[in-house]
């Protein structure tokens, strides 16, 4: 019987809570714990259906009367970045990227910190402490990776790896098809870097290294200002009721 609820996804409904994207409207989110044996497999298949991981829950929206959450992939293989895409790149040019087990360390919550506190000190994750900051990386069934971004260092043609602080952190789950963004923070007060538009970018870098077709970001919610960076990288494709759809 145990077995029988690790392997086989049971799913649940939320109830109604503030939208935190469009003012006045309401979500409920269909959620299943990725677990067992089969939560690779699992969440595989959920995340091409639209679902996204926090720890070991997959969730999806489910609001009535409301279909303004579309989930997002980039085409890995067609993308050319814009030039302003171009420049972000370039100015990024001394860092470092590492991509390692999803183990908490002290200084990736410092700039988690750090981060909460200058850009969604009224989020949901906002009093988030470091067993919580822990949690949200270690509590994986699935096939997770962390991404450190470090400054360039002077042996890193030698050691292929950056000396400096770190500037910035990519939770990232490794999907059949694809990589799967599930949260980033950055140093805030290097705005001109662009660095959440960056670590983007680097993950189509590595996803197409890696022979991975798309990337995925989530939700695109019309209108909502805060995710209108999303269509900087096209061509994409939207989930439809239809299934996948491309967008230019």
């Amino acid at each position: 019987m145990t077995r029988h609820s690790l392997d086989t996804p049971q799913f649940y409904l939320t109830a109604p809570s503030p939208c935190p994207y469009l003012e006045g409207k309401e979500e409920r989110k269909v959620f299943t714990h990725l677990v067992g044996e089969r939560a690779v497999q699992v969440n595989d298949m959920l995340s091409q259906g639209g679902f996204r991981r926090s720890q070991n829950i997959a969730y999806r929206p489910a609001c009535e009367g409301c279909k303004a959450c579309v989930s997002v992939r980039v085409l890995v293989d067609e993308f050319k970045p814009s030039k302003s895409l171009s420049r972000i790149v370039k100015s990024n040019n001394d860092l470092v990227a590492s991509q390692m087990p999803p183990s908490p360390t002290t200084e990736q919550f410092s700039l988690f910190r750090k981060y909460l506190d200058d850009r969604h000190t009224d989020g949901g994750m906002a009093e988030m402490t470091s067993l919580d900051y822990a949690m949200m990386v270690e509590d994986t069934h699935v096939n997770t990776m962390l991404v450190e971004y470090r400054l360039r260092g002077i042996d890193t043609a030698l050691t292929d790896r950056g000396e400096g602080p770190l500037i910035a952190v990519a939770l990232t789950d490794v999907l059949a098809n694809g990589l799967s963004m599930v949260y980033s923070f950055f140093d805030t007060e290097a705005d001109r870097k662009s660095l959440g538009t960056y670590l983007i970018l680097d993950h189509i870098r590595m996803a197409r290294k890696m022979g991975l077709p798309y990337v995925y970001l989530g939700y695109w919610v019309e209108g909502s200002q805060k995710m209108e960076y999303k269509k900087r990288f096209s061509p994409q494709e939207h989930l439809t009721v239809s299934g996948w759809a491309r967008v230019d």
